[in-house]
């Protein structure tokens, strides 16, 4: 796989700023993690390279001094917001953070509920976090925020809000994604700590935007598009230009809470330690960039797999009417479209040849392999069977699996578990590829070659079933589909 970004110095560098940051305090450290600590896939997508765990194997470092305080938002769970890339509700994400954190041997210390305004959902949620013997805080939803300074820094404000009860220096404040509260989080423990006369710190830890990228490098445009839903928007940080005359990148939520911050800071230590939103970061992700082109075309087609997930979701019920313009916005910018997804325009032109869905893979040589619908399988399975075949160095014609081996699979699907399709999907091809292995070396040597498929691009020319679209996820494939069902029913089975 091609890479464009330096993992190893990545670590090292970051690891270096953060031992750097959490000296410049003394008493207790608020460090707040912004993205996805196990799995921060958007990173690896758009920095070729970027090992999804890598803030994880920071973290691990400093296990012994900190601990975990996981925010949600009350409105994100009101409104079962998901996150998008495992389809489970933030609520949900939230208990599977806590699992994995925990089997990691990173101590959980509390759930805090953010921007709580007497969600039913979000009450519901705090007491099932209790029975399962979670320590829950609330902190809520203060008018006029982030402008109203004097009511925020107050008793009425922040005041308001439980204070988190920690027992290590170094609270990491994470959350199952983006608009969860975690600076209101943080600052909001800075106001009550100095209540109780503990001397307390604030640090920032966010991949993107990239501070030292310019504004409209597509890195950046990346991710406003993987925030289109928060709307979120890249700027030039204006408190840093005028304090060090220097452009750098930020963006608008920082921006406007800075205020915030520095006069917390002020009323604390008598002035702020940071003069500007950059200053609060820790991010040495722009220095670790080793190859410009290709990181440059993996966040094109990042922000095209982006429009294509909104139209998706739009043709599912969704309004994201905003939000998919917002992208197209940002794909004028880059001056690219649809036909730069290369998988997408091969999968289409076979689906119009065949009359019937089909689905194309990308190798990382740039080898285009296309899966049709058959009798037996469906474009997804044939083309993930034609890839491995392809990656083993076997004849395209070959049978990997004979009718033979599949039929009694499909009679089982139709005659006994009520299926209307008899066709294989992903998960039941692997299943028989892996049973075919066995006794079959051709069969063993194409398994072999799956690990192989991770960071591929694929695209299937209508709408998947969720098996096969969470299959095509968990080999770590790129995948995005036409906004189109294959049939004209009004509901779809497994989608």
């Amino acid at each position: 796989m091609k890479t464009g970004f330096d993992n190893d110095k990545y670590l090292q560098t970051q690891s270096e700023h953060i031992r750097q940051r959490l000296s410049q305090f003394g008493g207790k450290l608020y460090l707040e993690f912004g993205g996805k600590l196990f799995d921060d896939h958007h990173a690896a997508r758009v920095l070729p390279g970027f090992e999804p765990d890598s803030k994880l194997r920071m973290l691990l470092r400093l296990k012994d001094e900190a601990e975990i305080v996981i925010a949600v938002s009350a409105k994100a769970i009101e409104e079962k917001k998901l996150r998008r890339d495992l389809n489970i509700s933030y609520d949900k994400e939230v208990l599977r953070l806590i699992d994995l954190f925990r089997s990691v041997g990173l101590f959980v210390g509390s759930v805090v509920v953010t921007q709580d305004d007497g969600q039913a959902s979000a009450d519901a949620f705090k007491v099932k976090l209790k029975e399962l013997g979670i320590k829950v805080f609330t902190h809520y939803k203060i008018p006029g925020y982030p402008a109203n300074i004097p009511l925020i820094v107050s008793p009425d404000g922040y005041g308001r809000n439980d204070y988190i009860e920690t027992e290590r220096n170094i609270v990491v404040v994470t959350a199952p994604g983006p608009g969860s509260g975690k600076m209101a989080a943080c600052l909001s423990q800075l106001y009550h700590e100095n209540l109780r006369g503990i001397k307390s710190g604030y640090a920032k830890f966010e991949t993107f935007p990239i501070w030292n990228l310019p504004l409209g490098h597509p890195v950046n445009l990346a991710y406003e598009a993987a925030t289109a839903d928060l709307n979120d928007m890249n700027m030039i940080d204006p408190f840093h230009l005028e304090a060090y005359g220097v452009p750098t990148v930020n963006y608008n939520r920082d921006v406007e809470i800075f205020p915030v911050l520095q006069a917390i800071f002020t009323k604390i230590y008598g002035s702020s330690p940071y003069k500007s939103p950059t200053d609060m970061g820790v991010n040495m992700v722009g220095n670790c960039i080793t190859d410009e082109k290709i990181v440059e075309q993996a966040a094109h087609q990042e922000i095209i797999r982006r429009y294509y997930a909104c139209l998706c979701d739009a043709r599912n019920g969704a309004d994201t009417s905003k939000e998919s313009e917002k992208i197209s916005l940002l794909m004028n910018k880059c001056g690219i479209t649809l036909r730069d997804r290369t998988v997408a325009v091969e999968a289409n032109k076979t689906a119009k040849q065949t009359d019937a869905p089909a689905a194309t893979i990308e190798l990382h040589d740039g080898t285009l392999i296309t899966g049709k619908t058959k009798d037996l399988l469906g474009a997804a399975s044939a083309a993930i069977l034609n890839a491995l075949k392809a990656l083993a160095g076997l004849n395209d014609e070959l049978l990997l699996l004979p009718a033979s081996l599949i039929e009694p699979v499909q009679s089982l699907k139709v005659n006994y578990l009520g299926s209307k399709n008899p066709r294989l999907h992903v998960d039941e091809v692997l299943v028989a590829l892996s049973v075919s292995a066995a006794t079959n070396e051709k069969a063993a040597k194409a398994l072999a070659c799956l690990p192989q498929l991770k960071g591929c691009e694929a695209h299937i020319s209508v709408i998947p079933s969720s098996v096969d679209a969470l299959f095509f996820r968990k080999l770590g494939l790129h995948l995005t589909y036409e906004p189109e069902y294959e049939n004209d029913n009004l509901f779809h089975v497994g989608h």
